[in-house]
């Protein structure tokens, strides 16, 4: 098992009351924590990377708690979810591939087993590189008003032979969300994927 060499933790937490239409009776909460560490893999290609994702699963849950804390404390008050990496230009995208277990499952966990599919997106990229990271509801990836997606970075990250790993979660949809489709309260097949 590798020690996981963590530089910084950044937390984001975004408060959004409207988006130009009335203002929401409750805040919308959109929450990010990145945490930059040193990728073991940098500089040169690796053929067997695998067991690291087991290296990083205690990341996870520590990163997703912290969010969680970062978001008011109640994992029941958690409606949406997503995740992402950064690679340093010494790595290779295959790095951020490493984050789809630890990361997916740890949010999971920390709220209790949501059951929808954590999507993702990676990138490999240069120090203040940003990242889209899309989100969509904890328990159903097919309800519209929660198809959004939060931008991340990190001033001075990923250096060339660092990883960003990020998770991102929310208290709700988009604030003014009214395209139909599946809501929160119509989900009948909880199968993670309707």
């Amino acid at each position: 098992m590798a020690e996981i060499a963590v530089r910084k933790d950044v937390l984001i937490i975004e408060e959004i009351r409207h988006e130009g239409g009335p203002p929401a009776s409750q805040p919308l909460k959109k929450g990010a924590i990145l945490t930059v560490i040193a990728n073991p893999f940098a500089g040169a290609y690796a053929p067997d990377i695998a067991g690291f994702m087991d290296d990083l699963k205690p990341l996870g849950v520590a990163m997703a708690m912290k969010l969680i804390d970062a978001l008011g404390g109640d994992p029941k008050a958690i409606q949406g979810y997503g995740k992402g990496a950064i690679v340093g230009v010494a790595g290779e995208i295959e790095h951020g591939a490493l984050w789809h277990v630890p990361g997916g499952y740890a949010m999971r966990e920390a709220l209790g087993g949501a059951l929808a599919i954590v999507p993702s997106t990676k990138k490999v990229g240069a120090a203040g590189a940003r990242l889209d990271v899309p989100i969509t509801h904890v328990d159903a990836s097919y309800v519209r008003s929660h198809f959004d997606a939060m931008e991340v970075g990190v001033p001075d990250a990923p250096r060339p032979d660092e990883l960003a790993y990020v998770l991102v979660m929310t208290t709700g949809g988009r604030v003014h969300a009214r395209i139909g489709g599946l809501t929160p309260e119509g989900i009948t097949v909880r199968d993670g994927q309707r």
